[in-house]
Order: C-alpha cells, then sequence, then structure tokens
C-alpha cells in the first residue's frame, strides 16, 4: 500500500464499537447536524480527553508510515502525507479550545491541565521524530528540481522550517532539554491562563447607595442592577472587570474613591500574592523562551519569532514604534494638559491620576465638540451594528448573509449564519457570541471550528466564530454600543472574511505572520464610521430613525481628541512586550522592577497605564509574544490599503474590492506577506496615512 493510501486508510479507521465510551462519544461518529457542525448538546466534558487520545494514536499512526516508508520521500508521499494527518485530533481541539476560551467551567479547566502536557509531548515526538526530519529534509534539498507551483514550494519551505524551528537539528541532549521546555511552558501558560480568569472574575465593586452612581448613564445603571441581580444582590449594583462594566465607570462616575478602587482592582490583578498571581510565572517563561531561542542559534525570542514575520527583527519592530512613538506621547502630554485643567475647575490644586484621565477626557470632549458618546448609542444596536458589517461585506464582496435557526450553539445567546456567494453558492458559517459570561475569558477573537482547505478534490466550507464582550442589553434595552465597541464588532468581523475567503489547497498555507493578520480585520474598521455606511445601518433603536449627519460630523471630530492616549497605552504595552523578549539573559528577572525599568525607559507618563501590564499581559502569554506591536504594524497597512478606496472616489470600488479579496484575504500565507500587500497596492506601505488619521502629525 503507498504511504498517501495507507495514510487515508487511518484516517477512515472506525471506533471500536466493543467500547460503551467510544460509542457514546460524539467525536467517534459522523456528525449529522445541519452543515455537519459540532453537536454541542451531545458533547459533554468527558468526551475530550478520551478523544483527543484517540487523536494523538491515529496521528502518531499516520506519521510512522510516512517515517518508516520504504519509498524515496517525494513532495505527495512526505509533504502532502504530513499535511494530511492530525485530523481528527483537529476536529477535536477546534471544538475544546474554543470553548476554553469562550465558555468553560472547572471540568473543562481540569480537562486543560491535563491535557497540555500530553500535547506538547505529542507535538514534539513529531517535530523531533529524525525519520521524519530526514524525510522532509531529503524533499527540501531537492526542491530546486521538484517543479513545484508557489502554493507547493510555500507548503514545502513552512514545513521543513516548521521542523527545524522546533529543533528537528539539534543533538540528542539539546532536544531533551527541549522537550523540557516545551512541558514546562505548557503548565505555565495553563496556571496563567486559570488565575487570570478567576482574578478577573473575582474582582467585585458593590454599590450600594445611589448616590454612589451620580454621573453614571442610565445604562450603565441599569446594567449594573442587573448584574448584582444575577449575583443574589438584589437592590444593589454590580460593577466587575469586563469591559462593558468598568470603561462606563471610569469615563462617568463621579464618585473618585471608587474610579480608583475599580482601575486599582484592574491594574492589580495577577499582582497581589496569593492563589491569582502570575509573576513568577511570566519571569519564568520569558527566562525559558530566552534558553529556547538560544538553543535554536537566536540570540533572543523575539529574533526568532520575528524572523517569520514582516519586520523580520527587533530592529525593524522597534524602527517602527519609534516613528510612532515620539509624536503620540507628545500629543499625549497636551492632552494631559487640557485635562489637568478642567480637573481643576472641580478640584483645585489636585493632581490628574490614572483613574480620572477617561472621567475629564470625557468632559473635554463635551467641551470642545460638544460630544457625548451617550448620544451615539441609540443608534447603535447591536444587531442592526452586526447588519451593518454584513451590509459593507456585501457591497464590497457580493456575499448575503441568512441567519440559521434550530442549529447546533454552545450557548443559549450565540447565534449562527450562512454566507453565501453572489451567485448563491453556500461559502460557510459564522457564529456570533458577543457578550461577557463567568466562563469567558475577557477581549474580542475570531476562531474556526473548521478551516477551509481542498480534501479529496472538494472545497472544505469553512465554520467561524467571532467572540466579543460587549455591553449586554438591559431592561427593555437592546445591547447599546460604544463606538469602540462598533470598531471592534467590524474589526472581528473582517477576522472572520478573511477566515471564510481562504482558497488554498492546503491547511498549512492558510495562517500569516502576525504582524499582517490584523490588516483584514483592522481594515474594516475604516468602513464602520464613514458617513455613508452610518446611513445603511445607525437608525435609532426605538424611533428607526437614521443618525443625523451634525451628530456623525461631531463624533467624527472629537474621535481625534483621545489618540494621544489611545496610541500611548497601546505602545507602552507593545514596547514592554519587546523589551520582555529582546532579554538575553535566562535568569528569571523580578517581574514588577522589569515593567517599571521598560516604562521609564520609553518615558510613559504615570497617568497613563499600559493597556497590558505584565501580570495579565494574556496575549504575551500566547500567539503574540515578541508580536504585541503588529495591530499598529497592521494599521500601517490598514490605513494605505483603505486609501486605495479612497482614491477611487468609491468606498465600494468593485475592482478594487475585488484585487483585495484576490490578493490578500484568499491567499492565506501562500506567498510571502510583503509581496501579497505589493500585489494589491502595487507599492509598499506608506506610514503617512496613519499618523494624519490619528492627528499625530
Amino acid at each position: 500500500m503507498r504511504p498517501a493510501s495507507a495514510l487515508a486508510a487511518l484516517m477512515t479507521l472506525p471506533a471500536l464499537a466493543a467500547d460503551p465510551a467510544v460509542v457514546a462519544n460524539p467525536f467517534f461518529a459522523e456528525w449529522k447536524t445541519p452543515f455537519a457542525v459540532p453537536p454541542f448538546a451531545e458533547i459533554k466534558e468527558d468526551h475530550f480527553l478520551p478523544a483527543f487520545k484517540e487523536g494523538m494514536a491515529r496521528q502518531k499512526a499516520e506519521v510512522a508510515l510516512i517515517a518508516e516508508a520504504k519509498t524515496a520521500p517525494t513532495f505527495r508521499n512526505t509533504i502532502v502525507a504530513l499535511e494530511l494527518s492530525g485530523q481528527f485530533m483537529d476536529r477535536v481541539g477546534s471544538v475544546f479550545f474554543n470553548l476554553t476560551g469562550a465558555e468553560t467551567n472547572p471540568k473543562l479547566q481540569a480537562v486543560n491541565r491535563e491535557l497540555m502536557p500530553l500535547l506538547a509531548a505529542h507535538r514534539d515526538d513529531i517535530q523531533l521524530n529524525a525519520k521524519l526530519f530526514g524525510r522532509v529534509k531529503a524533499v527540501w534539498d531537492a526542491r530546486a528540481t521538484l517543479k513545484l507551483d508557489p502554493d507547493q514550494a510555500r507548503l514545502l519551505e513552512r514545513t521543513y522550517k516548521g521542523f527545524v524551528r522546533s529543533g528537528a537539528a539539534l543533538t540528542a541532549e539539546q532536544q531533551t532539554r527541549m522537550r523540557a521546555i516545551n512541558a514546562e511552558q505548557s503548565n505555565l501558560g495553563v496556571s496563567f491562563g486559570d488565575r487570570l480568569l478567576k482574578a478577573t472574575k473575582d474582582f467585585k465593586l458593590v454599590v450600594e447607595n445611589p448616590a454612589d452612581l451620580a454621573g453614571l448613564p442610565e445604562g450603565a445603571r441599569m446594567a449594573a442592577a442587573a448584574a448584582a441581580k444575577r449575583a443574589g444582590l438584589d437592590g444593589k449594583w454590580l460593577f466587575t472587570l469586563d469591559g462593558p462594566s468598568i470603561w462606563p465607570f471610569l469615563e462617568s462616575a463621579e464618585n473618585r474613591d471608587l474610579r480608583k478602587r475599580i482601575l486599582t482592582g484592574y491594574l492589580e490583578r495577577c499582582n497581589q500574592g496569593g492563589e491569582t498571581d502570575t509573576n513568577a510565572i511570566v519571569a519564568k517563561v520569558a527566562a525559558l523562551r530566552v534558553e529556547k531561542a538560544q538553543l535554536l542559534g537566536y540570540k533572543t525570542w523575539a529574533d526568532f519569532v520575528l524572523e517569520e514575520n514582516m519586520a523580520k527583527d527587533p530592529k525593524g519592530v522597534y524602527g517602527l514604534l519609534d516613528q510612532i512613538w515620539k509624536p503620540a506621547l507628545e500629543v499625549a502630554k497636551k492632552e494631559r494638559a487640557e485635562l489637568q485643567a478642567m480637573m481643576a475647575k472641580d478640584l483645585p490644586g489636585q493632581k490628574l491620576e490614572a483613574w480620572d484621565w477617561r472621567f475629564y477626557a470625557k468632559k473635554v470632549q463635551q467641551a470642545k465638540y460638544d460630544f457625548d458618546e451617550e448620544s451615539v448609542k441609540p443608534y447603535f444596536a447591536v444587531d442592526q451594528v452586526r447588519e451593518g458589517a454584513f451590509a459593507v461585506a456585501r457591497k464590497l464582496y457580493g456575499v448575503t448573509f441568512t441567519e440559521v435557526k434550530g442549529i447546533p450553539v454552545y450557548q443559549k445567546d450565540v447565534r449562527c449564519f450562512e454566507v453565501k456567494e453572489k451567485d448563491g453558492r453556500h461559502l460557510g458559517l459564522i457564529y456570533v457570541d458577543y457578550h461577557p459570561r463567568p466562563g469567558k475569558r475577557g477581549g474580542a477573537w475570531m476562531s474556526s471550528y473548521r478551516s477551509p482547505w481542498v480534501k479529496d478534490g472538494k472545497q472544505v466550507d469553512p465554520v467561524v466564530v467571532n467572540v466579543c464582550n460587549f455591553t449586554p442589553p438591559s431592561g427593555d434595552r437592546p445591547a447599546l454600543l460604544t463606538s469602540d465597541e462598533v470598531q471592534t464588532l467590524f474589526h472581528e468581523f473582517g477576522h472572520g472574511l478573511h477566515g471564510l475567503f481562504y482558497k488554498g489547497r492546503y491547511r498549512g498555507t492558510a495562517g500569516t505572520p502576525r504582524d499582517f493578520v490584523e490588516l483584514p480585520s483592522q481594515v474594516m474598521e475604516n468602513w464602520a464610521m464613514e458617513p455613508e455606511v452610518l446611513k445603511l445601518y445607525a437608525k435609532h433603536y426605538k424611533t428607526g430613525e437614521v443618525i443625523p449627519e451634525a451628530l456623525v460630523a461631531k463624533m467624527n471630530k472629537a474621535a481625534k481628541f483621545g489618540q494621544g492616549f489611545a496610541t500611548v497605552e497601546y505602545m507602552a504595552a507593545s514596547l514592554l512586550d519587546m523589551d520582555w523578549h529582546t532579554l538575553t539573559t535566562t535568569k528569571p528577572q523580578d517581574t514588577a522592577a522589569f515593567e517599571k525599568a521598560s516604562l521609564a525607559k520609553w518615558g510613559l507618563i504615570e497617568e497613563i497605564p499600559p493597556r497590558y501590564r505584565s501580570p495579565y499581559f494574556n496575549h504575551i502569554m500566547g500567539g503574540y509574544a515578541a508580536g504585541y506591536y503588529s495591530y499598529i504594524w497592521s494599521a500601517v497597512l490598514d490605513t494605505d490599503a483603505f486609501q486605495a478606496f479612497k482614491e477611487k472616489g468609491n468606498l465600494f470600488d468593485p475592482a478594487t474590492a475585488a484585487k483585495f479579496r484576490a490578493e490578500v484575504l484568499s491567499r492565506g500565507g501562500m506567498i510571502d506577506p510583503a509581496q501579497l500587500y505589493r500585489n494589491f497596492r502595487g507599492r509598499d506601505p506608506k506610514v503617512g496615512p496613519l499618523l494624519e488619521k490619528r492627528g499625530l502629525k
């Protein structure tokens, strides 16, 4: 039997019917749900570990067939065969890891703690398999004679580099140490996530005196009352560290002491000792990353990571950040002076503090622009905003979105939409999950339950999900979003389109570097607040009135105010990330001292904390280590890309949209991202449009 055929046979191995646990496990059966989505109601926590173990066993057998093959290694019997392995485990993992982010519970967390070391060891068993690497290297060494298509050449390159970057070329002794590092990092990552979730959800600011609600808009009060009722605190008001709760409180609550308490709770998460403290974890992970990078021949973890990104090296990142940091910091200092002057009217002689910034920024914004965020929220009901994002995609790319009723969902508030091409062909599904819950981590993200690629000659239809933490509905009011939340919805939807539109043959060429992957998401934000687009969706939730042009003009003028603060707090976290990951010592640092020195070096003003402090910087514990800068890097790309539409005089120019879909959204990582961008724009991006957009020049 040829290796590829043997591999196909393994992938369709029937479950052992004699085992009752297997028979009852949905992962061992064909899913006969609409569009073959996961049957969420049938999947229980105790199904995951047996399914993962079966998946690992299957992939181990698949890999053994490739590694032990007697035939000479070829692109098909080695690279493609390896690409095809692990499908059963991917099926299990797509459900498990989506749930641990969006709908976790103590049972799932326990499974995760047991599972992660097993997965780390399994990955090492594949990537450090000498015979397998020998066959991959043989194909790589012969690449000049193989006459591969560009996407095949890219898959070969990624496969070979993946092995080398995982340690396949190291000595046996070095590989033993690499395995130990990977296992320890896996355990530390799980512990960090569990502690952060607990610290975030444990904080509660309970207000009993109505006078302490002074300044808060009606929606914030109603949401806090509803949260208190759910927590068994009828007649009180509960504020948490979830975004829809903390940020309106800091912007509007007149009680300064309470503003200080909630912001301090936010900033000191995982930093107060005890069972949720993560300082030692952060320091140890950073040290292990240095050791791993140096084992692989790199000076720092950033050098290792950035080699595969557009930036290429730390110098490239610091070079861009420096261009933006200096003007942003100067603008932030001017904003601070305006806020201090406003504060002097209320509290003469008092110094502006971090917990005062958003409160007085709102006052200055009202005074300078006669604009209050509350005035636009009635026009931003979440369903209308979602339909606005759908409308933009329809006008740009011709795709349509129709809600699918009765389809399995993992939580009752989640909704699902079928996506079709202009000619009616089924493209995929998108789930939307918009509001905070006790088992959902903070932030917003896009993920997939099924990724597109070509299997057995047929296109696999994707199933993607947008997960957010927006202001929830309260009373008889729908969820009314802030302008920031509107842009976040468009942002994550942009990621969703990227996931839906990929047209590559291989799973291994789908992903793009961190400093390019935010382009498809961030470019969508540019449409969100355009007056022409607002007319499509910004309608008063009670009257249906389209948002008045005068209010739009005020909102867009006011949007540039505060860009110094927004850019600086983000970039402070980006610089902190880079400083952590340009360490060259394997000695664990004092986390607090390291962070303090880093922020002082860059001249961050004390009134603006970084968006993420080290103890709760979840991005850099995961895939954005030495990569948090990517949002600003991609902001240069997205602003420049949007200019292509502006230059045409048509925000929905069909030719430009078709080119962007064909050259960027559909290509994944099939070619170098810098070339992808050049293919679309005809040149490299320019930083000027971003600085102008943010009022930084």
